[in-house]
């Protein structure tokens, strides 16, 4: 057996789990760790949602962690639960109304629905050859890294021990790498901010329950909302977080599969109901996946853990949410990102050495970092065009 498949097995068969066993989900001190694995993203979209554009953090949160609680139970992997990233930052630039941010998970919801109840994402998937895919991961991959390294260049030095102690402990089965880097985080983030102390004692509790608001809609709305955002938003969830998400979990955890179709009906399911409580567009994303599973989830359990984390923040404390995440910095923040888009990245080793291969996934990584849906119709086109040797390099 080679190294590969011997990662592989390991990472498929959870600690005291036979292989051949009906996975269950786990709730170990590992799942515990990789639950955090993807609030590198989560965190910096709820502080704009909620400071830029004023949206209520109760139905913002509580959306969040019904629906992780969700998929953890029902996908059984981390599968993650994330802000629609393209749409986050056009609604966070652009200055819009709330309303029309919902208006967008309404129809960004009905999208995925369609395409995926009618089949069509099955003949689009069909595309998606291993190196269009492959360079898809690989882009979103680094896309992260650099992200993250902006974050971290904001404070170096905390960056760095963030990083250096978290290489140490990532292969400690004992001590998780996670808890150790939030600590470093936290102690870090009260002794440059001595104010944090008197804000956090001041952190209120009170019971408040998500609103029905579909009435705060208006058709208007619903226009906007699809123009500016559900539109730009779809080149994006296609690759990936339906394309790239499917193969990454496919890859991770045989025993446990999902569909294109699948992803798509469950993005459609969840931004049809989630912006009638006050959530905001949602999908699963690879990043966010590779993140849970590199700081140690390998089961749903993690995702359970991080939304009932995420419902118990928005239920009492969401009155104090911008105060609460101020206990992460963005360095360690951008730490996370680093790592999660490395984990990405990494996965395209299987490609092989076809010159004609790697070089379509290379292509299709270079405009990945600057648009997913540019990326994937170059991918087709050129993987196409050399298959059938129209073009030879």
């Amino acid at each position: 057996m080679n190294d590969g498949a011997k990662a592989q097995e390991v990472l498929e068969t959870a600690p005291g789990q036979a292989a051949g066993e009906k996975t269950r989900n786990r709730y170990d001190h590992m799942e515990w760790a990789g639950a955090f694995g993807d609030i590198g993203t989560l965190i910096p979209f709820v502080v704009a949602y909620i400071t830029i554009l004023g949206i209520d953090p109760l139905g913002l949160l509580f959306m969040f962690g019904a629906w992780k609680i969700a998929a953890g139970l029902f996908y059984k992997t981390p599968i993650p639960i994330q802000p629609m990233k393209a749409i986050g930052a056009a609604a966070v630039a652009g200055g819009i109304t709330p309303a029309a941010l919902f208006g967008s998970g309404l129809t960004t919801g009905l999208f995925w629905l369609v395409i995926g109840l009618t089949g069509t994402i099955d003949y689009v998937a069909k595309l998606a050859t291993k190196p269009v895919v492959r360079g898809i991961m690989l882009g979103l991959g680094m896309s992260f890294v650099v992200e993250g390294i902006h974050r971290m260049v904001a404070e170096p030095v905390l960056a760095g021990i963030g990083l250096t102690v978290t290489f140490v402990l990532l292969s400690n089965p004992k001590i998780p790498a996670m808890f150790v880097l939030l600590l470093i985080g936290v102690v870090a983030a009260l002794i440059g901010n001595p104010a944090l102390w008197s804000e956090l004692t001041q952190v209120s509790i009170g019971f408040r329950l998500p609103e029905f608001g579909l009435h705060q809609m208006t058709w208007n709305d619903l226009v906007t909302g699809t123009l500016l955002f559900t539109l730009p938003q779809i080149p994006l969830t296609l690759g990936n977080a339906v394309v790239a998400i499917a193969a990454e979990n496919n890859e991770l955890f045989p025993d446990r599969p999902v569909t294109e179709r699948t992803m798509c009906l469950s993005q459609g399911i969840m931004n049809i109901i989630s912006p009638l409580f006050g959530g905001v567009p949602m999908c699963h994303g690879a990043g966010g996946m590779a993140g849970h599973v590199r700081f140690g989830a390998r089961t749903g359990g993690s995702l359970v853990i991080l939304g009932s984390i995420v419902i118990i923040i928005a239920l009492f404390f969401s009155q104090s949410v911008a105060v609460i995440f101020k206990m992460f910095p963005p360095s360690i923040l951008g730490v996370i990102l680093f790592l999660a888009g490395a984990e990405l990245a990494v996965t395209v080793r299987d490609i092989g050495n076809k010159r004609d291969e790697f070089y379509t996934m290379i292509v299709v990584a270079g405009f990945a970092m600057w648009h997913m849906g540019v990326a994937f119709v170059v991918g087709v086109i050129l993987d196409n065009a050399l298959r059938r040797k129209w073009i030879k390099l």
